[in-house]
């Protein structure tokens, strides 16, 4: 039986569940929330911008630009969530936000590579996805997460 089926067996048989970290949250873990957070607030603007122009700008095509609005403020979500539970410790959100800095390096490439202001956006948005990135692997937040070394059977 592998150590997950037994944590699932004696969660199912009532017994407690992982105790909650404890002690000050790391500046670490606070900087990565917080520039989660920026992240998943800059994809809300940009979808929200682009509903509205999709709704009283004249786009080519305002059902597209509508559902591209709608799409990208539903992708806000995710970073948004997983800066709420890097927030408030919770071991379950480092997963969705170095996802999320994955994700945002391609894009940050792509918009470099889109030239004039887009140049600046697409730095930034690098320089925050590799710093997230360095302090979630960090040891002391993911101490903090309660993220420990796998145990050995």
């Amino acid at each position: 039986m592998s150590s997950q089926q037994k944590q699932s067996a004696s969660r199912a048989a009532g017994a407690p569940a992982a105790a909650e970290p404890t002690g000050p949250r790391p500046t670490r873990l606070s900087a990565a929330a917080a520039l989660t957070a920026v992240e998943g607030l800059a994809l809300a603007a940009l979808g929200a911008y682009m509903l509205i122009m999709g709704l009283a700008g004249s786009p080519d095509s305002p059902q597209q630009a509508e559902m591209g609005g709608l799409t990208v403020l539903a992708l806000a979500l995710l970073p948004l969530v997983a800066a709420r539970g890097l927030w408030l410790r919770r071991r379950w959100s480092r997963g969705p936000s170095l996802i999320t800095q994955i994700v945002a390096l391609p894009v940050a490439w792509t918009l470099v590579n889109g030239g004039g202001a887009l140049i600046a956006a697409g730095i930034g948005l690098a320089v925050a996805a590799l710093v997230v990135l360095v302090l979630l692997v960090n040891p002391t937040a993911t101490e903090a997460l309660g993220i420990g070394p796998r145990e050995t059977p």
